[in-house]
């Protein structure tokens, strides 16, 4: 997980996370993003869950992916980023919605694995 160095949310916790550039597909952007704010390198696995936010005319698309190696550290957007064990997850520091319902939704398919894709809306 990364915490913001920038607005909105500042120095709450959430996923590496961003905006798509034009014409790149979403699996690109998805690492892309995890490389820039976390400087960690990932192999997408699946999509995982869809959150959407229809007022403010966003929907936050969750991978699933492999980290490939240890050797990450914050980006140019994050003061911080640190793994945590389901128990460690500082649930009252989390910057959006979108990334509590992914969350919480792994830690249920750590107990029963599922290839469903999560839905979900604010």
């Amino acid at each position: 997980m990364c915490k913001r160095a920038i607005e909105p949310r500042y120095g709450k916790w959430t996923l590496p996370a961003g905006f798509f550039e034009i014409g790149e597909k979403v699996e690109a952007g998805a690492a892309r993003e995890t490389l820039e704010e976390a400087n960690a390198r990932v192999e997408i696995v699946r999509l995982f869950s869809v959150y959407s936010l229809p007022q403010v005319g966003q929907v936050y698309l969750i991978f699933l992916a492999n980290l490939l190696d240890l050797n990450f550290c914050a980006g140019h957007e994050s003061l911080d980023v640190k793994l945590f064990k389901p128990e460690e997850i500082p649930w009252d520091e989390m910057a959006f919605s979108a990334v509590s319902f992914a969350i919480k939704n792994y830690i249920e398919t750590m107990k029963t694995p599922t290839t469903e894709v999560f839905f979900g809306s604010l």
